[in-house]
């Protein structure tokens, strides 16, 4: 099989697969109505959730597929309003995958938090704890920047009064980093009500980080976190 004719059957497969992880987003609670996006890097073009259509009624042939530079090769809907922090993620970063999301809890600490701190060691599958972006508008460069200084370390940034976004090395990865992320600031939440909660340390983090490469442990969000 050639190159040209993989990366086509790569692109059916990451189409249908933004598909299933679109309705997946409601389900879980990451998203709702057209809210939040999805994406998956095949060799040097970039398949992404379209804009405005609601994810129970997107079909394969609505996902657009977008070169780096910004040139749609495919798709029958509009591409995501935004392509640019996905694509500022991929140009920057070893990302295969990006999941942007709306969800609740997420959302409520960037309102008034600068960071969601290490509140359990899962956090460091995310590379450790993640900042708060300052408000930027949607789709706008600014919001990509702000997001993509994040990344460079970490594979989940929060964006403030908006939601989040996290990567992977697939879709999967980011979108359990998508899950792990709301449950970490629902946690954090509820420790506020007892008190001042316990931070892990920086020197508590490396401990767990070098156990779960030793022992390969954690499943796709806790591996491979960002160094």
């Amino acid at each position: 099989m050639g190159r040209v004719e993989a990366d086509e059957r790569e692109l059916d497969f990451a189409r249908r697969d933004l598909v299933a992880y679109g309705v997946r987003m409601l389900e879980d609670g990451l998203a709702v109505g057209t809210a939040g996006n999805l994406s998956v890097r095949v060799g040097d073009v970039v398949a992404i959730s379209p804009s405005g259509i609601l994810y129970r009624e997107i079909a394969p042939e609505d996902v657009c597929v977008v070169s780096l530079d910004g040139q749609k090769l495919s798709g029958k809907a509009t591409v995501s309003s935004e392509w640019p922090m996905h694509s500022g993620i991929y140009r920057s970063t070893d990302a295969r995958a990006v999941v942007h999301t709306h969800s609740a809890e997420v959302v409520a600490l960037s309102l008034s938090q600068s960071e969601l701190p290490a509140v359990h060691y899962v956090i460091a599958g995310l590379g450790g704890p993640v900042p708060v972006v300052d408000y930027v508008r949607f789709g706008s460069d600014g919001l990509a920047d702000g997001a993509i200084s994040v990344m460079a370390s970490r594979n989940a940034a929060i964006l403030q009064n908006h939601g989040a976004v996290t990567r992977g090395a697939t879709l999967q990865q980011a979108y359990e980093r998508a899950l792990l992320l709301e449950w970490l600031a629902k946690v954090y939440r509820l420790s506020l009500g007892y008190g001042d909660p316990r931070i892990l340390t920086a020197d508590e983090l490396a401990e767990v980080e070098a156990e779960v490469r030793r022992r390969r442990y954690g499943g796709p969000a806790l591996e491979d976190g960002a160094r």
